[in-house]
């Protein structure tokens, strides 16, 4: 009889034990299902920032397109769709939009998304004590251009206004053709005004950050990974299938591609150079390449020697490079050689061309070597150049390309000099290089995204300091013009005044090249590469 107590506390502990241990199981099953439903994408470079008004690059994009949900939003196939905005109308002289936004959308914290986040967020934006580089995307607003050039001080007197709770009114200064696909892009995006007024600059950090999109912030650590998990209080959280999506930063081409050969990714951002034959030959149906509305090219110091007030010395360094050549024998990713700054395809433009473009290749370096002598310089007095470039094996490459063709067209005499992405960026705002590697994508399809880069009064983010009257005056008028006809023909003089001028020296025109897991699904490839999370799956 005393046996029989220690008897149950055995078959108690029994029975303890087998509940732990089938517990352990399903906690295994949970976390590897866990682990089977998160999406590992490479991204490039490591994010600048995640404050959507002081972000500039395509990995920060990638991010904040997971985070944030303008009023417009993005398909799977880039078309445009409803966002926070679940309707819109346009008044009759195509000035005044009212946004209906929708009542269940809400923030990650559980608060209703209002109008008057939007209100906040667009003057923000313009807002010169904030200082965004992209404060020129929200012009087309308004009294937008106004506030940021300090001409009107009252944040108030922007064009945006919360008509209620759930209704945005937005006036415009001129009819925008492409305003609503402006909206998609993260200078539109609402802030969460609260969790940036308590935390200022470390709103973005997380367990501060508090975002409206699909997803949001659970860890950030620098130059390894940033995870971003569903958003329980998304407005379509429903419809989400991916529990979370880890974003690395993948600067090095050829490591990416063998962390993603070792499952350790299921996107790659990018596919090396010299290794494109071997992946369409081995990895064909994952391979995905496609038309990019973007263009590769270099930019040249216009502030300061040897380039400023020297159009012709521009002009020959343009013509020396062999873009089929870099394009067939260097990059070999379908790209097209560029010609134009703005890239083909683009809705309701037909754009100019370099008056050099039908030249011969012997005739290109003959008128080459003329304007370089004109300038000059010669093989007893090369001219000295420093190509900076974010550190990438693809612009690397790229790079001693150019520099070996600049060398045996005209002599010119080149050193190669990369920096990381934020210290890059640092440089290129501060304008502290002679010729400058850079890309830019178009921000929405219209030729505007393009062109007004090198207007005279964007600021920072016009590459080469490039300022010309009548380039800006031309672009003034298509900014008012309504008739689509017309303004294409504005904007075409523009292209071919700074086609003239090179202050920039178009390269190629982009092709996006990924390499896709077969377990991801609802890709879909699309010329503005945009792939938000939301709209994919994972297959067990």
């Amino acid at each position: 009889m005393l046996e029989a107590p220690a008897r149950n506390r055995l078959a108690s502990s029994a029975r303890t034990l087998f509940f732990v241990l089938l517990a352990a199981v399903f906690l295994g099953l949970s976390s590897t299902h866990a682990a089977n439903n998160t999406l590992q994408r490479g991204n490039g470079a490591e994010p600048e920032t995640l404050d959507v008004h002081k972000s500039s690059g395509v990995p920060e994009a990638n991010i904040q397109r997971d985070l944030f949900e303008g009023l417009v939003a993005e398909s799977a196939d880039g078309s445009l769709v409803p966002g926070v905005a679940e309707s819109w109308t346009l008044s009759d002289d195509g000035t005044v939009y009212t946004f209906r936004l929708r009542k269940d959308a809400k923030w990650s914290n559980g608060d209703a998304v209002t109008a008057d986040d939007f209100v906040f967020a667009l003057r923000r934006g313009v807002d010169p004590a904030v200082g965004s580089s992209y404060a020129f995307i929200l012009w087309p607003i308004d009294n937008a251009e106004a506030i940021t050039k300090g001409q009107v001080k009252e944040l108030e007197r922007m064009g945006v206004e919360a008509v209620d709770a759930h209704t945005l009114k937005v006036t415009l200064k001129a009819p925008t053709p492409y305003f609503i696909g402006m909206l998609t892009h993260h200078q539109a995006y609402p802030v969460h005004r609260k969790t940036l007024e308590q935390h200022g600059d470390k709103w973005t950090r997380p367990g501060n950050l508090v975002s409206n999109g699909a997803y949001q912030l659970a860890e950030w650590v620098p130059q390894s990974h940033v995870r971003l998990e569903r958003n329980p209080h998304y407005w379509d959280a429903a419809n989400v299938r991916i529990d979370a999506v880890v974003f690395h930063p993948t600067e090095n081409r050829s490591a990416e591609l063998k962390r993603y050969r070792g499952g350790e990714l299921d996107v790659t951002a990018d596919v090396p150079i010299d290794q494109i034959e071997w992946v369409e030959k081995n990895l064909g149906d994952q391979f995905h390449n496609t038309a990019y509305l973007g263009t590769y090219y270099y930019a040249l110091n216009l502030t300061k020697a040897p380039f400023r007030d020297r159009p012709g010395l521009r002009n020959a360094l343009a013509m020396a490079i062999d873009r089929e050549i870099l394009t067939g024998r260097v990059t070999k990713g379908g790209e097209i050689p560029a010609y134009a700054w703005v890239p083909p395809g683009v809705n309701q433009y037909a754009g100019a061309k370099v008056p050099w473009a039908g030249l011969s290749k012997a005739e290109r370096l003959a008128r080459a070597r003329k304007l370089y002598a004109e300038a000059g310089y010669s093989k007893d007095k090369p001219l000295k150049v420093q190509i900076l470039y974010n550190t990438s094996d693809s612009h690397k490459r790229i790079a001693i390309a150019v520099g070996g063709m600049w060398k045996q067209a005209l002599g010119v005499q080149t050193e190669l000099f990369n920096q990381e992405w934020k210290v890059y960026l640092t440089t290129r705002k501060a304008k502290q290089f002679e010729a400058l590697r850079a890309g830019w994508i178009g921000d929405y399809n219209d030729a505007n995204t393009f062109l007004e880069l090198l207007k005279g009064d964007v600021g920072t983010m016009n590459p080469a300091g490039y300022a010309n009257a009548e380039y800006d005056a031309l672009m003034r008028k298509a900014e008012k013009e309504t008739d689509l006809k017309v303004r294409a023909g504005l904007m075409q003089k523009a292209e071919s005044i700074l086609l003239e001028d090179m202050p920039i020296i178009p390269i190629y025109h982009y092709t996006t090249q990924h390499l896709v897991n077969p377990r991801v699904k609802g890709w879909v490839d699309n010329v503005m590469d945009v792939h938000p999370t939301r709209h994919l799956s994972l297959a067990p």
